[in-house]
């Protein structure tokens, strides 16, 4: 407000000058005997004030880092004492900006870690140290050169051209080298990213350690827990056995089931993660093999409920029909321990331009929000003691988890509390043959 005020005295102050400025003129040209000439000469002598005030103010906004403002009074001297101040604001910002700058290359060069920036284009714009050394990056050299030219890794440029950043890809650079890097993109700017890169070796070689501990301790536990379960069985066949120790023995002998199912499994795990290279495969009749799976639950005769076959395609699935049937059976098998009996499982299989995808549903009482992400961690249970009372090992969504990257495949999880749950294979296209429609959904009662 007072800059406004301010402002407005200078211009009546200019306004008050221009008319007295005409008003000597006229008396200068009534003097003469030349109105007009007086005008002018008066015009002519204002306008050469200003022309030259306008060139004091252009050659120092030129010349403004040697030079002094120029001198000047009224309106002119409202107006350069204002441009001296947004000159010395913008100094003041500018050299704001060049220490925060400073300061963050400052604190990113003595990061662990590496930081990279990078354009649109994934063109590297800047990198610290750490980043140089992880990746061989050279200073000068490869500013300016594409991130995928430089890192050809296959894993990291389906990452960076694939635009899901919210978990990092681990990759080893160097097949020569025993050096694991977990690299995450950060979206931010226009389009820009900021690549953080980590040295995780230590955590990939202790993660192997653990790989092998729990295959060589699974192997080695199968042949004598095959003899306990052996004369659990003799014992619990054995007409003569006591009354009182009878129910003991059956419950060791479930026990004794539990754990070679367990440790079946985590042999299987072991087996899948020992290589997570995406296998190639032959040819599967998934319609000959869920409903197969149909009838293993069928033979059982432990529900009264209806057990759905909706096959919408009959396109043949390329991988392995071990793995496969081993992801399908745990998720029937979930579906059928947490299904009420007069409940109903879905079986489906179709083709879309996604893909090909299998999933079954079921009507149970579904699964919180907030345990989704984690169901395919080994042992995670949502509810501890009803998991155990089925019988689980909780490895079978792990299990479908590394079965399905096998085959560049995932598992999709929908789940509502109280209305049931649904788990999805997703396959890519190449995976599959052409499919056909099939005619209605085949429905049996289990």
């Amino acid at each position: 407000m007072v800059d406004a005020e301010v402002s407005l005295r200078g211009w009546l102050f200019a306004v008050v000058r221009v008319l007295l400025a005409l008003a000597a003129g006229a008396a200068l040209g009534l003097f003469v005997g030349n109105l007009w000439a007086g005008l002018a000469a008066t015009l002519a002598m204002y306008l050469t004030f200003h022309l030259y005030n306008l060139f004091r103010l252009d050659y120092w906004l030129n010349h403004r880092s040697v030079a002094d403002p120029p001198d000047a009074g009224g309106l002119w001297g409202d107006v350069v004492a204002r441009v001296v101040r947004l000159h010395r604001r913008k100094r003041f910002h500018k050299q704001r900006m060049i220490e925060i700058f400073r300061e963050l290359r400052r604190s990113t060069a003595s990061m662990p870690d590496g930081v990279a920036t990078l354009n649109r284009d994934h063109e590297i714009i800047w990198f610290n140290r750490t980043a140089s050394r992880l990746l061989g990056l050279k200073r000068k050299l490869d500013f300016g050169l594409r991130i995928d030219n430089l890192i050809r890794h296959p894993e990291f440029v389906r990452y960076l051209h694939a635009g899901q950043y919210g978990s990092p890809v681990v990759i080893r650079p160097n097949v020569s080298e025993p050096t694991w890097l977990s690299i995450q993109l950060v979206p931010y700017g226009e389009a820009q990213k900021l690549m953080l890169v980590r040295d995780v070796t230590r955590q990939q070689q202790l993660e192997q350690m653990r790989k092998e501990f729990v295959a060589n301790a699974s192997h080695e536990l199968r042949s004598p827990l095959t003899v306990i379960a052996g004369y659990l069985e003799t014992l619990g066949s054995d007409s003569s056995l006591d009354r009182d120790l009878r129910q003991p023995v059956d419950e060791m002998r479930r026990q004794a089931e539990r754990m070679t199912t367990i440790i079946q499994d985590l042999l299987v795990l072991s087996k899948l993660e020992d290589d997570e290279s995406e296998i190639e495969g032959a040819p599967i009749d998934v319609i000959a093999l869920i409903t197969l799976l149909r009838k293993e639950v069928l033979a059982r005769g432990q529900r009264t409920g209806e057990v759905l076959l909706n096959i919408e395609s009959d396109a043949t699935l390329i991988g392995d029909e071990t793995q496969i049937h081993s992801a399908f059976a745990n998720l029937v098998e979930n579906a059928v321990k947490y299904t009420p009996e007069s409940g109903a499982i879905t079986l489906r299989w179709w083709v879309d331009d996604d893909g090909a995808h299998f999933s079954v549903a079921d009507v149970g009482k579904g699964i919180p929000a907030q345990h989704i992400p984690r169901l395919t961690e080994r042992f995670y249970r949502v509810d501890e003691g009803r998991s155990r009372a089925t019988g689980g090992s909780g490895l079978g969504l792990a299990i479908v988890k590394h079965a399905l990257q096998r085959h560049g495949g995932r598992l999709e999880i929908q789940s509502v509390e109280g209305r049931g749950s649904t788990f999805a294979c997703r396959f890519p296209s190449h995976r599959i043959a052409p499919a056909t429609a099939r005619n209605e959904p085949q429905r049996v009662r289990a």
